[in-house]
């Protein structure tokens, strides 16, 4: 092959790759554009725009995802559904393409199918809290409520750093006569997600629990029995270990339920847990509570755990007087938040709900 020859050939092999690149470029470039509409709800330009680079990249798995999504999010679920179900099959399919497909089949109120897509994405992705919670919320749907709530407490069991699961579970728990789990997973959540109106409403079920905890002393008995005896952690364990430290402090509790009370009750129960269970069972909730109490920040994290929640006259009060300290917690809050760890679950997920509530 003479030089011209090989030179040509060059041309045309980067000729070719400059004119992928530039398709590629242009394929990208439209969805962004597309993402645009969708952020201001112009569904229409988005599905007219992700068909342009669908065209230009016909395969694009991510392209043809959204495609389908912005038909559901336009309402047009037939077409949706023609896009979103041959996704399925694909091994690209991702968590997200499970959700929206879900979604899509609640929406033509095909349950059945909803149920068979949920499990199949549970079984592909076992350690999904999203397919979970997902799951959970369309059982509710139908007042499958043992259901729904065994849903949700596997979520918590294979993905404790996703919190959908523990709004909900605090939320279903609150219906039942365990409010222990309310307490524990709601304020875990209210940890994980700090600043929205999911945060304000399991403030008060947390709140609440801990008055129908306290108002109820058998809920203590079983407990306090075996811890007298030398059985510590007998039962269910776990929550008969925490419910044994908490029954000790019902003499605090004579004047009511309040952050100031609390504080005392909480600060007494991590001097009690950690002298007898901390090693045995470890839980990152815990851990951090015990965290703020060394650091000095856990008077301000009660109040804002309980304050706004108990009487929001008096806690705006307490935040005038103690405004350092307070943003010295918010601080230490943002830097040092909780993470719930693997291997912490010790939910023996027996529950009874006393009414549905819903």
């Amino acid at each position: 092959m003479n030089k011209r020859s090989s030179l040509l050939k060059a041309f045309i092999v980067a000729g070719v790759l400059f004119s992928q690149v530039a398709v590629a470029q242009d394929a990208k470039e439209l969805y962004n554009t597309a993402t645009g509409f969708i952020r201001t709800g112009d569904y229409s330009n988005a599905i007219l725009v992700l068909n342009q680079a669908l065209q230009l990249e016909p395969d694009n798995f991510e392209y043809k995802k959204q495609l389908g999504f912005t038909f559901y999010l336009k309402g047009d679920l037939v077409k949706a559904k023609s896009v979103i179900e041959p996704l399925l099959n694909s091994k690209e399919a991702d968590v997200q393409t499970f959700q929206i497909a879900g979604n899509i089949f609640i929406g033509r109120e095909e349950w059945k199918a909803a149920q068979r897509i949920y499990e199949r994405g549970i079984r592909k992705f076992p350690n999904s809290g999203e397919l979970y919670n997902d799951n959970g919320n369309m059982q509710m749907n139908f007042k499958m409520y043992d259901a729904a709530l065994k849903s949700w407490i596997k979520g918590i069991e294979q993905d404790p750093g996703f919190p959908g699961n523990y709004y909900n579970a605090t939320k279903t728990y609150s219906y039942s006569n365990n409010p222990l789990w309310c307490i524990l997973y709601g304020e875990t959540f209210m940890n994980m997600e700090s600043f929205t109106t999911r945060t304000a409403e399991i403030r008060n079920i947390v709140l609440e629990s801990y008055k129908k905890l306290f108002n109820d002393p058998s809920l203590f008995e079983s407990a306090l029995t075996d811890d007298k005896k030398g059985k510590r952690g007998g039962g269910s364990d776990f929550a008969e270990a925490y419910k044994a430290c908490m029954g000790k402090q019902i003499s605090v509790v004579t004047g009511g339920i309040d952050p100031d009370a609390l504080i005392m009750v909480r600060t007494r129960f991590l001097l009690d847990w950690f002298n007898f269970y901390g090693m045995k069972y470890p839980y990152a909730l815990f851990d951090f509570q015990r965290n703020l109490l060394q650091e000095g920040m856990f008077e301000s994290y009660n109040q804002w755990l309980f304050g706004p929640a108990s009487n929001q006259a008096n806690y705006k009060a307490w935040v005038g007087l103690h405004k350092q300290d307070y943003d010295a917690f918010l601080q230490f809050q943002r830097s040092y938040p909780l993470k719930p760890r693997p291997d912490e679950y010790y939910n023996d997920g027996k529950f009874t709900l006393i009414n549905s509530g819903y």
